[in-house]
C-alpha cells in the first residue's frame, strides 16, 4: 500500500507510518500540499500527517487543509519524539554555529537554543532532509535535528541527543484517505465549524455537546482563508457515530453557518 508523506526518509512521519500501515511503500512529498494532492488523485491509498505536538501546539497548515480538502481522518497515532543534532562524521559539537530543522521541531528545542546561544536556528522544510542537507553538502559549521533514524539513513553523526524541551513530547499523526471510511471501535470525531460573530453564537454552538453531554478534548480557532476576522473553530469530541453524536452534529448545523466533519476515528 502506497502511503504519501511529507519529507524524506527518516522523517517522524516516515516512522508514523510504519507504526500505522506496516509495511507500507512510502511516498515522500516536499510539501504538505503534495500529500494532499496525492491523496485526492488517488496516487497513494492515503497519507500520514502530523497534526499536533504536545510542546509546539497545532499544525497550522494541516488544519488549513483538511478543512479545505476533500479527505477523510480515518486514524490516529501518537509517536514519542526525541530530537537530537545530527551532523556530518568528524564534526565536533563546539564547531556549530547553525542548525536546520522544521520550525515546528525547531519549536520544541528552545531551551537548547538558549544554553547555547551562538548556534542560529535555521527553519528547513524537514527534519530528516535538514540532516540530508548539512551531510550531502559536507557542512562543517552545520547540523541538523531530527530522530535518530536520519542519523543511520543518511550516515550523519548524533553529537548531542535528546535535546527537546520536554521528554514528555508526542506528535499526533492522522492517516487521511479520499473517501469516508469509519473503522470498527471508532469513538472520536474532528470537525471544524464557523459562527456569526454575534454575542452568545459560540456559546450555542458549543452547548449542543453540552446538551448531550459530550466531551471536547479539543478546541481552537484558526483563521478563514479569504475572510479577514472570521475564524473556523476545530473541535474534537470525545463520540464516534452514534446517535447523541449525530444528533449533535444535526443541531449544530442549525446554529452555525459552516460544519464539516473533518473524521471518525479509534482514539489513540
Amino acid at each position: 500500500m502506497k502511503i504519501a508523506i511529507q519529507g524524506e526518509a527518516g522523517a517522524f512521519s516516515h516512522e508514523a507510518a510504519q507504526h500505522m500501515v506496516p509495511g507500507c511503500s512510502i511516498v515522500a512529498c516536499a510539501r504538505s500540499a503534495a500529500v494532499f494532492d496525492q491523496v485526492q488523485r488517488g496516487s497513494v491509498a492515503a497519507a500520514v500527517i502530523p497534526i499536533e505536538n504536545s510542546l509546539a501546539g497545532s499544525v497550522a497548515e494541516h488544519l488549513d487543509l483538511l478543512l479545505a480538502r476533500q479527505v477523510f481522518i480515518q486514524r490516529e497515532f501518537r509517536l514519542r519524539i526525541r530530537h537530537n543534532v545530527i551532523a556530518a562524521p568528524g564534526i565536533k559539537f563546539k564547531e556549530l554555529r547553525r542548525v536546520f530543522s522544521h520550525p515546528v521541531a525547531l519549536d520544541q528545542c528552545r531551551d537548547f537554543f538558549d544554553r547555547f546561544p551562538k548556534i542560529e536556528p535555521v527553519p528547513f522544510y524537514d527534519t530528516a532532509g535538514s540532516v540530508k542537507h548539512v551531510i550531502q553538502r559536507n557542512l562543517r559549521d552545520s547540523a541538523g535535528i531530527a530522530g535518530r533514524q536520519a542519523a543511520s539513513v543518511y550516515g550523519g553523526k548524533i553529537v548531542k541527543a535528546g535535546i527537546e524541551d520536554d521528554k514528555a513530547n508526542f506528535t499526533r499523526f492522522f492517516l487521511i484517505r479520499k473517501k469516508r471510511g469509519v473503522l470498527g471501535k471508532a469513538n472520536k470525531t474532528s470537525l471544524a465549524f464557523s459562527v456569526k460573530n454575534l454575542p452568545g453564537a459560540l456559546f450555542k454552538a458549543l452547548s449542543v455537546f453540552a446538551l448531550r453531554d459530550i466531551s471536547l478534548s479539543k478546541i481552537e480557532s484558526r483563521p478563514m482563508r479569504g475572510r479577514p476576522w472570521e475564524y473556523v473553530f476545530y473541535v474534537d469530541i470525545l463520540r464516534g457515530e452514534d446517535q447523541a453524536a449525530r444528533n449533535a452534529l444535526h443541531h449544530l448545523g442549525e446554529v452555525a453557518d459552516l460544519v464539516k466533519v473533518l473524521g471518525i476515528y479509534p482514539a489513540a
